[in-house]
């Protein structure tokens, strides 16, 4: 296994973060209503060695999900702190710290929605993803779980989905992650965290759907209708969004991003959930990232704006071309018509 002793014979990167917070947060569920039930900080220097760690029980303020998952009944959690008492905390925790966390975006997207709701920001400007570290690194994994990372590295699991231990799990494996990283002057796979600056809350949505293969818990579906315009083709760089266009968003957003979603939505758009050749537009504030929409994106020469340009653009949308209708192509109306 990878130390400081392996290091040692040549220069740590400069580039690298000052310090990491390793997360992992319990939750009710995967949607956008759902809430974080317990969370864990592991606080790590710059080279990965462990400085402290902490560990809550969040009171959601409604049922628990999936107990048979995390074992936190409504029981234990109702004399939890909810989570406006326990953020302070949490923020000292996280501040100039860059944020890890296996499947992060998941993680940061349920922490900044906290946060929201208690009328605050998460003071967290970077996350990285174990999972996309592993990638970069080519870790010989059969699969992306947390257990699949842990055992490659030696670490020993004894709660699994237990906030605290799969904290401790990843923590011990992020440190010999970041030494192989640096050995091989690999660039650390590091994203921006965009706190949310509008949300709305919505109700919670029944729970059926289907389980994550990260094991977090459900996620409710959510049906939208479907757009009632035909795709008008890709959208022309300086020009004008016109309705029926195929829209992709990838990666952080400052609005929430269903609320986005809607928004497009309301627009006339069709709100696509990835990227393909007839995809007319991607929506993203990074569009560097390796993500596969970004990836896909730049394979097929689709066009990419960021998430102001795309709400600009959102207060003039085109209406969908004369006599066009769902299925047929834009152009003259049939003479029966």
């Amino acid at each position: 296994m990878l130390d400081d002793r392996t290091t040692a014979a040549t220069a740590w990167p400069a580039a690298y973060p000052s310090g990491y917070a390793v997360v992992d947060v319990e939750t009710t569920g995967l949607a956008r209503d759902d809430r974080i039930i317990s969370a864990a900080v592991y606080r790590l220097d710059a080279r990965g060695r462990v400085e402290d760690h902490w560990y809550t029980l969040v009171n959601p303020e409604r049922d628990p999900g999936p107990v048979w998952i995390h074992g936190l009944t409504s029981d234990v959690l109702e004399g939890a702190p909810l989570f406006g008492e326990i953020a302070g905390e949490l923020s000292s925790r996280l501040e100039g710290r860059v944020l890890v966390a296996h499947n992060a975006s998941f993680d940061w997207g349920m922490i900044s929605r906290e946060y929201a709701r208690a009328r605050g920001q998460a003071p967290t400007r970077q996350r990285l993803c174990t999972i996309a570290l592993a990638k970069e690194l080519r870790l010989p994994l059969p699969n992306l779980k947390l257990e699949s990372l842990a055992a490659h590295f030696g670490v020993v699991q004894q709660r699994a989905h237990h906030a605290l231990d799969d904290a401790r799990v990843l923590a011990e494996a992020f440190r010999p992650s970041l030494h192989a990283a640096a050995r091989d002057g690999v660039r650390l796979p590091l994203l921006e965290c965009l706190p949310l600056t509008e949300w709305t809350q919505s109700p919670a949505a029944p729970r059926v759907g289907y389980q994550s293969s990260y094991g977090h818990g459900w996620r409710p579906s959510r049906k939208r209708p479907p757009c009632p315009h035909p795709n008008p083709g890709r959208y022309e760089p300086g020009g004008r969004l016109r309705q029926g266009m195929r829209v992709a968003f990838s990666g952080d957003t400052s609005t929430e991003r269903e609320l986005l979603e809607d928004r497009a939505v309301e627009a006339g758009l069709h709100v696509a959930t990835s990227v393909s050749r007839l995809t007319s537009l991607l929506v993203t504030n990074d569009p560097g990232a390796s993500t596969s929409k970004a990836v896909k994106a730049a394979a097929y020469g689709t066009p990419v704006v960021d998430e102001a340009a795309f709400t600009q653009l959102l207060g003039d949308v085109l209406p969908a071309a004369p006599g066009a209708a769902r299925g047929r192509p834009p152009g003259p109306a049939p003479a029966s018509e």
